[in-house]
């Protein structure tokens, strides 16, 4: 698949609590567009449409699930058009999500230029005890016609090295890591986010939400774990451009010149047995987009 660079803005923006919040965030997506005609995709974080902030913290959940909302509902769809109106690539964070069996999850959702809604990923790993939803199943890869593959992750889900691992090995150029950090641990969320994109050999762009409510701190790695920006703890967008050549760049010469992991393996290896997970580690199988692309 031919494919070019994309300005990709991460917009760090403190969560939206009225009733009615798509009217603030189609303002914010228009600003957005204005000020950085060149972007390509523009990125929100965690929950920013389906926040419950101004609560108390006992009444979050039950408010957080009285907001969700179903896929095919009028709110997603008026989502979409909102990234046609800029012919914008929009991940608007994520939003609660009533599947069809009234199970509620935590999924990010991510918009074509064309305001199809292209990708849905459910939360594979809400930090428990405090999160209410559901844990997703699926991991998710957005193919993109013209900027590469984008794999969708939320907050927590990147403690887990399995996650940004299995998205790589799928085909994903670039992590998009939505998050919602209001804790103390976003100095080690930083830290994964560079090791996530070392041990992978992809872009991570983690955005979280803006202070008083978040720790800020959104950040962008490229696939030799370089740091391209890192907003403060305010309000801020950081334009950044990823590039799916200089992923398949880095693979093929090596991180710093040397570590080629995705090369490790000869196919006459034998497969390692991962225990933990009932599977093996397959020399035939290990290489990103096996199967995929």
């Amino acid at each position: 698949m031919d494919t070019t660079e994309t300005a990709v803005g991460l917009a760090q923006r403190a969560p939206l609590t009225r009733p009615d919040p798509l009217a603030d965030f189609r303002a914010d997506v228009a600003a957005a567009s204005a000020r950085f005609p060149e972007l390509g995709m523009i990125i929100y974080p965690e929950l920013h449409l389906h926040s419950a902030d101004d609560l108390p913290a006992n009444d979050r959940p039950a408010a957080l699930r009285e907001k969700a909302v179903r896929l095919d509902s009028e709110f997603v769809a008026e989502i979409g058009r909102i990234a046609a109106e800029h012919n914008i690539w929009l991940c608007p964070g994520s939003i609660g999500e009533i599947a069809d069996d009234g199970s509620f999850f935590n999924t990010q959702l991510l918009f074509s230029p064309a305001g199809d809604l292209a990708s849905t990923y459910r939360k594979m790993f809400p930090w428990r005890p405090f999160e209410p939803h559901r844990p997703g199943t699926d991991f998710v890869v957005a193919q993109t016609p013209d900027h590469g593959a984008f794999g969708l992750s939320i907050c927590y889900d990147a403690w887990f090295p399995e996650h940004s691992r299995h998205l790589a090995w799928m085909g994903a150029d670039a992590i998009l890591n939505i998050v919602k950090t209001t804790s103390q641990d976003r100095e080690q969320e930083l830290v994964l986010a560079r090791a996530n994109a070392i041990v992978n050999q992809v872009y991570v762009l983690s955005v979280n939400c803006a202070g008083p409510v978040g720790r800020g701190r959104s950040i962008v790695v490229d696939p030799e774990g370089l740091i391209l920006g890192e907003a403060g703890l305010g309000e801020d967008t950081i334009i950044v451009r990823v590039d799916p050549g200089r992923v398949e760049r880095v693979r093929e010469i090596g991180t710093a010149g040397t570590n080629r992991m995705w090369s490790q393996f000869a196919c006459d290896d034998d497969p390692i047995p991962l225990p933990l997970y009932g599977g093996t580690l397959d020399p035939k199988r290990w290489s990103p987009g096996h199967g995929i692309r």
